[in-house]
């Protein structure tokens, strides 16, 4: 079980409690596998997702994983809202609770705002991802997919190679995979590592082959191609040439290692796609893996006093 009412990060979870979720999203995907594939538990229950950044994965898999429980789905649209005619963050909030909403899925460019809307709300809040501080539900469904195919996490080698300045998928990832006793190290260029990371116990290099040695799992992450123009990269192909992921590269990491990407990938630039497409690739995988994690954790939730 959980002992709070929100998803705000892996950093406030305990392992018991990650262990919690995994172990109901492992119920929860043997249901995704029968012909009926809804279940009664929010019956009832209303659920919405507000987004202020596009996404496409995570809100579909949140809204897919809400009708699954039988809840009721809003999907809240900021661009036609009355965000756009200046109402604030709260008086949003307070009018989505008011109507009657029992969980806020929320997706913000400001790291910090699911924590805002736990102090102000008394419904349940998740984090669907807030700045580059975390993605809590990406990091579980990751968590999923590497323990469905090692069978445990401590003592593994994770290699997460790209963009870890501003990725909160990474960041989420270091502390899930950290907490629960495996080697987190990060492959990135110079300019794109945040200079705190090294106190989250956690080993960086900067080239590809040293870094993936002995792996046993490779984590690539987008390149947030809006975000070169401000001079991290001298170009995309010089990226790829020093920090794409290439079968030659594979080679280096265990042979039965598994490839990982959160999404949306930018093949031949993060990675190359005999090796997005090929027999190591457990990519399509983490999408129906985040389907049941999201379940277990709206689940959960909804089973903690308010």
């Amino acid at each position: 079980m959980l002992n709070t009412k929100d998803l705000l990060g892996i950093k406030e979870l305990t392992p018991e409690e990650i262990y919690s979720i995994l172990d109901t999203a492992s119920g929860f995907k043997d249901v995704l596998q029968r012909d009926i594939k809804k279940v009664p538990p929010l019956r009832g229950k209303t659920v919405v997702n507000l987004f202020f950044e596009p996404s496409t994965r995570t809100r579909t898999s949140f809204e897919l994983a809400a009708k699954r429980l039988s809840a009721d789905v809003v999907n809240f649209s900021v661009a036609t809202s009355s965000v756009t005619k200046g109402e604030t963050l709260k008086d949003t909030a307070l009018t989505i609770k008011a109507l009657g909403a029992d969980f806020v899925v929320i997706r913000h460019s400001s790291a910090g705002v699911p924590h805002f809307l736990s102090r102000l709300l008394d419904i349940s809040i998740i984090n669907a991802g807030d700045g580059a501080n975390e993605h809590p539900t990406q990091a579980l469904l990751d968590l999923f997919t590497v323990l469905s195919h090692k069978k445990k996490i401590k003592g593994l080698i994770i290699a997460i190679i790209g963009d870890i300045v501003h990725s909160r998928v990474a960041r989420s990832c270091i502390y899930a995979f950290v907490k629960l006793g495996a080697r987190v190290r990060v492959i990135c260029p110079p300019t794109l590592t945040p200079p705190e990371i090294t106190n989250l116990g956690i080993e960086v290099f900067h080239n590809m082959e040293k870094g993936l040695e002995d792996a046993d799992v490779i984590m690539t992450l987008r390149l947030q191609l809006e975000r070169q123009s401000k001079g991290f990269l001298p170009s995309l192909e010089e990226y790829f040439y020093l920090y794409g992921l290439t079968s030659e590269r594979m080679r280096v990491a265990k042979g039965d290692a598994i490839v990982m990407h959160p999404g949306p990938m930018n093949r031949g630039v993060e990675i190359e796609s005999e090796v997005a497409d090929g027999r190591q690739s457990v990519i399509l995988e983490q999408v129906t893996n985040g389907l049941a994690v999201r379940m277990a954790v709206l689940y959960l939730l909804a089973g903690v006093k308010k």
